[in-house]
């Protein structure tokens, strides 16, 4: 029930931020769920016997969502004060892992939501609208047919609940309603180009899932926050969805 209720109070307000708030409601929301995001990713590096991440990462992660320019002078710029500040370590023999883990957090918030804004921003609203429906779409899915049919484990290591028959289900889910938004919202777009690149995006969101389960698996920690009732954590809300923005992105950029 916790879990309905979360989602009956998430879906139309995200849809909403994302189709029609002003900008500046938008660009609110979205920092304001990345730093959050990554708020709870370093919950989960700490996990790993590093201690809490540099707050280095929540500056440098919010210009990245706002620099205008290519980000890749700022993100090595990071990278390099990454690197220069672990030195202030007590123990050195983690002052490069801790780093690399700084580095890769803000690289994998910060860097999948910008592609949420350029997509919002510079294409269509519905681009981003399709990238959160298709994932919400697979999620449903995969957690009802595999349930109640799951039979055959897919990553029983990293993530024991989650079957080949859910995932299966996961694409066609997303396939039908995602690429039928496609169809219907984005001109040109054909039935067949819609199917595949749902299709593709899809798996790259069950691969963000399962990435997200081997993080937390390491860390020994089951949620990334409490956050979201019935859903855990924001990050394990999004967690599909940040894997999935940059291949819809790369694909409109080709595409345009």
């Amino acid at each position: 029930m916790k879990r309905l209720l979360t989602a009956v109070v998430l879906i139309p307000t995200v849809t909403y931020v994302v189709l029609w708030a002003p900008f500046w409601l938008f660009i609110a929301v979205l920092i304001t769920v990345a730093l959050l995001c990554y708020y709870e990713y370093t919950g989960i590096a700490e996990g790993y016997g590093f201690g809490r991440l540099s707050p280095l990462g929540y500056g440098a992660g919010v210009l990245i969502l706002v620099w205008q320019a290519e980000s890749w002078p700022l993100v090595t710029v990071v990278a390099l004060v990454a690197m220069a500040a672990a030195m202030r370590a007590d123990n050195l023999s983690k002052s490069l892992p801790r780093a690399a883990l700084l580095l890769m957090g803000v690289v994998y918030v910060f860097g999948c939501w910008k592609a949420a804004l350029e997509l919002r921003q510079y294409h269509s609203h519905h681009w981003l609208m399709y990238a959160l429906l298709l994932n919400w779409a697979g999620d449903s899915g995969a957690y009802y047919i595999g349930r109640k049919f799951g039979k055959h484990k897919l990553a029983p290591r990293v993530s024991p609940m989650k079957s080949w028959e859910g995932a299966a289900a996961s694409v066609v889910t997303s396939m039908l309603i995602g690429g039928l938004y496609l169809v219907r919202f984005i001109p040109g777009m054909s039935l067949l180009a819609a199917f595949g690149l749902t299709a593709v995006a899809n798996m790259a969101g069950q691969l963000g899932d399962l990435a997200e389960s081997a993080m937390k698996r390491g860390a020994s920690v089951k949620d990334s926050s409490g956050i979201l009732p019935g859903h855990g954590g924001l990050l394990d809300r999004v967690d599909s969805t940040l894997f999935t923005l940059p291949v819809i992105y790369i694909w409109v950029k080709l595409m345009a």
